[in-house]
């Protein structure tokens, strides 16, 4: 059996559910819930901070500077503009569940 399998996608309309079935609140309220969360993390990232969520992960910001790229099918080398990048850091802990589930 093959190690990498595809799985589903997680949605803003499963986190909604879960937040429905787990605290009550209206399928509504609980898709303006997420909403407001993404939101404020989307928000937080615009303005150049990093987000951390605790036992999850971090999503870091990274300014790279202008540098010297090569086509692969070429070999021309052409200039690469600087870049503000976003990356996904999974917590230790994560990286635990994530080993233990497979």
């Amino acid at each position: 059996m093959d190690s990498m399998r595809s799985v589903g996608t997680l949605t803003r309309a499963d986190l909604a559910e879960t937040i429905n079935h787990k605290l009550g609140f209206s399928r509504a309220d609980s898709l303006d819930l997420v909403e407001a969360i993404l939101g404020k993390m989307r928000g937080a990232m615009a303005d150049g901070e990093n987000v951390k969520i605790s036992g999850f992960g971090s999503f870091v910001l990274r300014d790279k500077k202008e540098r010297i790229g090569r086509n692969p099918k070429t070999g021309v080398e052409v200039p690469i503009t600087p870049r503000r990048v976003m990356t996904f850091r999974a917590s230790h802990k994560l990286k635990e569940r994530i080993a233990d589930a497979s």
